[in-house]
């Protein structure tokens, strides 16, 4: 009997412990009701990982964490955003959603639209979204239509579309995506229980970084002695619309979740950059997949996007004060882009061996 009780105890602590999702984590910071219906895959708490390799790149005693969102449930920081929208548009009483995407935006919106019972519809440029993305949004069952044109031009279209048809837009121009994704900087202060010095994150529409500030702010309300960081973030040099102040008409970088031209919240991030005194900086492709192998030498597959803040921070390391504290923002997983990997490593891989002890054993230089 005494057994059964502590079992029983064991079993409810557990319960109370485990994580809800994010909505109902910081509901009171968000704009929910009883009266909302969440849809959640218990997307964020998503782990932020010390980097010993990169803090001893950077030196002078900085410590560099890694906020590895690639870990939510579709694999990116969607997730955070699209759980708030697809609430919302359910609450609402919308029936289909669409959004534009170079890949995980759909499979984001593709999997909460599923989960909450709605259609979805996806425009993607054709030819430039990873296979690991467009297989998502596939068989969470989005219609999905590839145009002959880039992200930019899939925007202009969906946007037109939301306003002319019953259908709600889930790009990152609806608000409650932003509420959602400010969650991960409440988990970044949770987790260090105080901010960063930096936040280096990748910037492709430049909602997350929008995202990351508002949550920063939301939460130095709460704590006053909570000094916000500089956010700096970073574009590749192929797709620098932010960097360089202009509309890049065709961007080309390998880093395809921050291959956007003409940034939504292009007015929304230089805010961003001049209230936290930030910057925003370019990295080429090669700096990218650098920084990309670092991070899988230490055990961390990010897609290549993802690394565009690493690198960016290796690109500063002269300006960083000692002790300082970094956050990298890792916005992808490494799987939904896996052309990318084999592409660019530097793994031994041996083929067509004869399957015998001699042979093998000779290869492995026994």
């Amino acid at each position: 009997m005494v057994l059964k009780l502590i079992k029983r105890k064991l079993k409810l602590n557990y319960r109370k412990k485990k994580w809800p999702g994010l909505i109902e984590a910081y509901r009171k910071y968000l704009p929910v009701s009883s009266k909302t219906p969440i849809v959640s895959l218990q997307e964020g708490n998503t782990p932020l990982i010390l980097s010993e390799k990169l803090s001893e790149i950077i030196g002078n005693n900085t410590k560099v964490f890694l906020k590895y969102d690639g870990l939510n449930p579709t694999g990116s920081f969607k997730d955070r955003g699209m759980t708030m929208a697809i609430s919302k548009a359910k609450e609402e009483g919308c029936e289909a959603v669409i959004c534009a995407s170079t890949g995980n935006t759909s499979a984001a919106a593709a999997a909460y639209a599923a989960k909450g019972g709605l259609k979805s519809f996806v425009l993607i440029p054709d030819g430039f979204v990873a296979q690991g993305k467009l297989a998502q949004a596939l068989m969470y069952g989005a219609e999905v239509i590839s145009i002959k044109d880039n992200f930019d031009k899939a925007l202009e279209i969906v946007r037109e579309l939301s306003e002319q048809f019953p259908i709600t837009l889930v790009n990152s121009v609806n608000p409650y995506r932003i509420e959602g994704q400010k969650t991960a900087a409440f988990e970044i202060v949770d987790d260090l229980k105080f901010s960063p010095d930096w936040l280096c994150i990748p910037m492709g529409n430049a909602g997350n970084i929008t995202a990351y500030w508002k949550g920063f702010k939301e939460y130095s309300q709460k704590n006053k002695k909570l000094i916000l960081p500089k956010m700096m973030g970073f574009q590749s040099s192929g797709s620098a619309p932010l960097v360089e102040n202009i509309i890049v008409k065709n961007p080309d970088t390998i880093a395809t979740a921050i291959r956007i031209g003409n940034p939504v919240n292009r007015e929304k991030a230089k805010l961003v950059k001049k209230e936290s005194k930030g910057d925003f900086q370019s990295v080429t492709d090669t700096e990218i997949i650098s920084a990309y192998k670092i991070l899988a030498s230490e055990g961390v597959f990010c897609e290549p996007a993802s690394a565009a803040s690493v690198a960016g921070l290796i690109k500063n390391k002269n300006r960083i004060k000692k002790e300082s504290t970094i956050v990298c923002v890792l916005t992808g997983n490494g799987l939904k882009d896996p052309d990318c990997a084999i592409k660019n490593n530097d793994a031994i891989f041996t083929k067509n061996v004869e399957p015998d002890i001699k042979n093998i054993s000779e290869k492995l230089g026994f």
